[in-house]
């Protein structure tokens, strides 16, 4: 039988695409590979995989019905989607809203039709993201929380995305679970987020942008401990309807400003600070309450920040070589 993972060639997807075939699953990936950061590096990803004769690859985007409705036709072993294809980025919102509406939104019913269409379909497994929280104040954050008011739209689509979810299920009887990623880093990651951005602007000598001078803090998840805890899901559906939401991160919660201290320590140089307030669609702080992905798949991170920064520079030192 064949794993569906959307944005295959994204991040996550390429290192949950990797530990599926490292225990000899098969994968069908697809991704539209836009340009919302440097194509290049998801076409690295892609090359990785394609290495592997248990993957496939479709470059669609999610959004499109008929090219989804496609790839399922065709794909006639698929019995489980782990969909983790999305606009991701909160301040990039404030931009292009559409290409939220787009991904987000579209395209999360398009996978939840696919989903429903598919016969025996054992698990739909799908990316949310701590960004649902808002602007809450009790730490850490569980699942339980109100998550109503959302600060900014990215957060708003993936609330949206898990209320579709629930409904889903419950007319449908949809097996699937939600994960509130929290801050993922580590090697083969995206170049917007800010440990990846600040890591380059201190090699290149530029500035790099604090807010608060630094003391927003952030539940910081390594990504091996990520797909860790993805795949335990993943093997564990819930009851048709009884849909689930999980936090998944790291139960720590640290500054922007001891990040950085890390990246200048690792690169051997300075980083030039510009300090500015907190924009409105900033939250000060994010703390993931993880007992219920723990008490369901015995989830523990095992990878602090002080061990998971050095990893990523080795692989960013590397990266920056061979380009």
């Amino acid at each position: 039988m064949t794993v569906l993972v959307t944005g295959a060639a994204g991040f996550v997807g390429y290192h949950v695409c990797e530990a599926l075939l490292a225990r000899g699953e098969e994968v069908f990936g697809v991704d539209e590979i836009n340009a919302y950061y440097d194509p290049s590096l998801k076409q690295a990803r892609l090359a990785r995989l394609e290495r592997h004769t248990g993957f496939r690859f479709a470059k669609l985007s999610i959004a499109d019905r008929d090219a989804v409705a496609e790839v399922m036709r065709k794909e006639t072993e698929v019995d489980r989607i782990v969909h983790l294809a999305a606009q991701a980025g909160v301040r990039y919102s404030m931009v292009d809203p559409y290409a939220y509406v787009a991904a987000n939104l579209m395209g999360h019913v398009v996978m939840l039709e696919a989903a429903r269409h598919r016969p025996g379909l054992k698990h739909f497994v799908y990316a949310s993201s701590s960004s649902v929280y808002g602007g809450n104040t009790k730490m850490p954050f569980s699942e339980s929380d109100p998550v109503d008011l959302p600060v900014s739209l990215y957060g708003a689509t993936k609330r949206a995305d898990e209320l579709m979810s629930h409904s889903y299920s419950h007319l449908y009887g949809l097996p699937q679970s939600g994960l509130r990623f929290f801050t993922v880093y580590g090697p083969w990651g995206r170049p917007d987020m800010a440990y990846f951005s600040f890591a380059r602007a201190i090699m290149e000598g530029t500035p790099i942008t604090l807010y608060d001078n630094g003391t927003l803090r952030r539940d910081f998840t390594y990504i091996d401990d990520i797909v860790s805890g993805v795949l335990g899901v993943l093997d564990r559906p819930p009851a048709a309807q009884a849909p689930r939401l999980l936090n998944i991160g790291n139960n720590r919660s640290e500054t922007v400003r001891h990040l950085v201290s890390l990246l200048e320590e690792g690169l051997g140089r300075s980083a030039i600070i510009r300090d500015v307030p907190c924009p409105a669609s900033d939250v000060t702080d994010t703390f993931a309450d993880i007992s219920a992905i723990k008490a369901l798949t015995g989830f523990a991170p095992r990878t602090p920040l002080d061990v998971g920064i050095p990893r990523f520079l080795e692989w960013f030192k590397g990266w920056n070589r061979a380009r």
